[in-house]
C-alpha cells in the first residue's frame, strides 16, 4: 500500500515537529499497511525558491532516514505544491514532483475555480510533461461543478483523495459513489500529527472493501503502483 499524502518530514511545514514523532507516524503506517509514504511537505512559491525548498527538505529527509526503523516504510520525496496564477510557466518545476515519477501534487484554492484554472492545470500536464495529481479533491466538491471531476479525469489529471474522504460518515456515500462511477483516486492519509490528524489510511481501505468488494481495492492499489 502507497500512501500518496504525507506530511511526515519533520520541521518542514505544520506537519511533524520532531524525528520522533516522524517515526511514530511511519510506525502507525506500517501497522495500517503502508509500506511506501510519500512525503509531500507544502511548496509556496512566493516563500522561497525550489532550490531553496529542496536543501531544507533534503536535510530532514537525511536526518530521518538515518533515524528510522528497517522495518518502517519507504519514504520517498514529494511536494504538495499550492497553485498560483501562471504556474504552468514556472521553471524547474518538474523538480518538485514525486521521485521516480511525473507526478506533480497540486493544491488547488478553496474556492470556485475559474476556466482559467482549469485549463491552466490541464495545459500544465501536457506542456511540461508533468501528470497533475490535484491534491485532497474530496475537500473542493461543494466549490465546482459535478461535472468537472470527470472532465479532469478524463483529460489525464490524477485525482487524490484524502482517507478522511472515506472515513468521515458525512462523506462515506460520496466516496464510494466516485469509485462506483469508475473514478479511481490516489489515496493519501495527509497525516500531519499523532493526535489532531494521525494516518487512517488502513481505516479507508477496510471501508472501501466492506462498501464495494476486495476487486475494487485491487483496482485501487494496483493504479497506484502504476505510478511507480
Amino acid at each position: 500500500m502507497i500512501d500518496w499524502h504525507t506530511h511526515i518530514l519533520p520541521h518542514m511545514d505544520d506537519g511533524s515537529h520532531t524525528t520522533a514523532e516522524s517515526i511514530m507516524l511511519l510506525q502507525m503506517l506500517c501497522s495500517q499497511g503502508v509500506k511506501t509514504a510519500v512525503a509531500t511537505p507544502h511548496y509556496y512559491a512566493n516563500a522561497e525558491s525550489i532550490e531553496e525548498f529542496l536543501k531544507r527538505r533534503q536535510a530532514v529527509f537525511n536526518v530521518l532516514q538515518e533515524d528510522k526503523p528497517e522495518y518502517a516504510p519507504k519514504v520517498i520525496l514529494g511536494a504538495e505544491v499550492k497553485y498560483f496564477h501562471g504556474i504552468s510557466k514556472m521553471p524547474n518545476l518538474q523538480k518538485l514532483m514525486i521521485e521516480g515519477t511525473d507526478l506533480l501534487l497540486l493544491e488547488m484554492p478553496m474556492r470556485r475555480w475559474t476556466q482559467y484554472m482549469i485549463s491552466e492545470i490541464t495545459q500544465l500536464s501536457a506542456v511540461k510533461g508533468i501528470t497533475v495529481v490535484l491534491a485532497h479533491y474530496n475537500r473542493y466538491l461543494k466549490q465546482q461543478s459535478k461535472d468537472l471531476w470527470d472532465y479532469l479525469y478524463k483529460n489525464d489529471i490524477v485525482l487524490q483523495a484524502n482517507a478522511e474522504f472515506f472515513t468521515d460518515f458525512s462523506t462515506r456515500r460520496k466516496a464510494i459513489a466516485f469509485l462506483k462511477q469508475g473514478i479511481i483516486p490516489l489515496i493519501g492519509s495527509d497525516c500531519h500529527n499523532l493526535k489532531h490528524r494521525p494516518p487512517k489510511i488502513g481505516t479507508a481501505y477496510e471501508i472501501i472493501k466492506k462498501r464495494t468488494n476486495t476487486g475494487t481495492v485491487e483496482q485501487i492499489l494496483k493504479y497506484a503502483d502504476s505510478f511507480l
